[in-house]
């Protein structure tokens, strides 16, 4: 089996998107392809996996990475026999990364939803475990950002994900601009209008600013014109203070 450098596992509430509230086991791979300005994840790689000691406990032990694929599904049974969960998330950094392991780990549970937290630019690895995957939750990722446009890789990935329980979320910040934001919806438009959008105010770090009331709901109404599901949902986990 294979083997990643996995910087957290434990179980809690999705906090963003459109399966808001429910009870997940995310599983956290090092790396990323992006360096968003508003990333507020360590995805830098780590000597040690912090694992919770049971599901929920927010506290935690140490694992030797890198982890290999059985004992990751080991912990997720174990979280998964402690409280019902509605899936497991792999998320980072980007997960897709480490594809082959995802792919893995979700041969030997085989019994719970598969959930996919992307940054929709990795179409080819996607392609190697779709089978694996249950629900992709794929950003949108706007040049004002990530510093350069990646909009024809979004194109290709969204193209590979239809058929599966696929939403979009796009990160709005004060520096979103109208041309790039109609860009995004038109491009998901052209795809399939009836994906779910989330759009997701900024959570502000560092120098990354909010957008206001007003702006969220101008770009809400102009999204509802090309789309037919389009929800504002900010990152509730914060309010709680959970991971």
């Amino acid at each position: 089996m294979s083997s990643a450098n996995v910087i957290e596992i434990f179980s809690s509430v999705q906090g963003e998107g459109k399966y808001l509230g429910y009870r997940q086991i995310f599983v956290r791979l090092a790396d990323c392809n992006l360096n968003c300005a508003y990333c507020d994840t360590n995805f830098v790689r780590a000597d040690f996996c912090k694992v919770e000691t049971s599901a929920g406990s927010m506290t935690f032990r140490e694992i030797k990475n890198p982890l290999d694929a059985a004992q990751v599904a080991e912990i997720i049974k174990i979280f998964a026999s402690e409280v019902s969960t509605q899936a497991v998330s792999f998320t980072g950094g980007e997960p897709l990364l480490n594809w082959e392991f995802i792919g893995d780990v979700a041969s030997a549970i085989n019994d719970t939803k598969i959930f996919l937290e992307t940054n929709g630019t990795l179409c080819n690895e996607f392609k190697k475990i779709s089978e694996a995957v249950d629900i992709v939750s794929m950003d949108i990722k706007l040049p004002s950002v990530v510093g350069k446009n990646l909009f024809e890789l979004h194109r290709k990935f969204l193209l590979a994900a239809q058929g599966k329980d696929l939403y979009v979320k796009i990160v709005v910040t004060g520096k979103t601009t109208s041309e790039e934001f109609s860009t995004a919806i038109n491009l998901l438009a052209s795809v399939n209008e009836e994906i779910p959008l989330i759009l997701q105010p900024v959570t502000p770090v560092r120098k990354i600013s909010a957008t206001s009331a007003e702006e969220i709901l101008s770009l809400q109404a102009a999204a509802l014109r090309k789309l037919k599901n389009v929800r504002v949902i900010p990152q509730t986990h914060k309010f709680i203070d959970v991971p």
